[in-house]
């Protein structure tokens, strides 16, 4: 018979609710407020006043996952997304791939939910993945640095399980 002795929580987020890890070189994340009243709600996706990226909208489109699945690994060379992630619940998972960057080889985990809305950054070169953990559909918009090119697609792809990135998904058991 084994004895499994406690494990003791480490910190995770500040007395004020921001996350305490350190974010890959060039990965921004701008938690936003939904202002709710009886007629409904209203939440701003993108000011510019937030000086959040200095790039202009030049394409926006939304997508969805479906519970459960995960959407990635992918990454693009040319251009930035800057995701907003706003219903659903969301583990969204980073990489750093890039041999000169500061973070190289660091992992992200983001938590995101319609109770925890945000913009984030996804630099070129670094591998993203996001994977539905909740039991209805996740929807995202994505505001990209560059508008797609249907010809000549800037993205690249590696298999979930792959030997680049040390990063398994539970897709068994994908909860908090």
């Amino acid at each position: 018979m084994t004895t499994s002795q406690p494990k003791k929580d480490y910190q995770s987020v500040s007395s004020s609710g921001e996350y305490v890890q350190p974010l890959i070189d060039g990965v921004r994340l701008h938690y936003v407020h939904t202002h709710v009243d009886e007629r409904g709600s209203l939440c701003e996706i993108f000011n510019p006043a937030w000086n959040f990226h200095e790039a202009p909208l030049v394409y926006i489109y939304q997508m969805t996952i479906r519970p459960y699945h995960v959407k990635g690994w992918s990454m693009h060379q040319e251009q930035d997304d800057r995701i907003f992630h706003s219903l659903g619940s969301v583990k969204i998972v980073l990489y750093d791939d890039r041999p000169e960057s500061p973070t190289y080889r660091m992992i992200n985990e983001i938590y995101m939910s319609e109770y925890r809305r945000g913009l984030i950054i996804f630099p070129h070169h670094v591998y993203h993945a996001i994977q539905n953990i909740g039991d209805k559909d996740a929807v995202m918009l994505n505001m990209p640095t560059k508008a797609y090119n249907h010809s000549n697609p800037d993205r690249y792809r590696l298999p979930l399980a792959n030997d680049v990135i040390n990063y398994r998904f539970d897709v068994h058991n994908p909860g908090w």
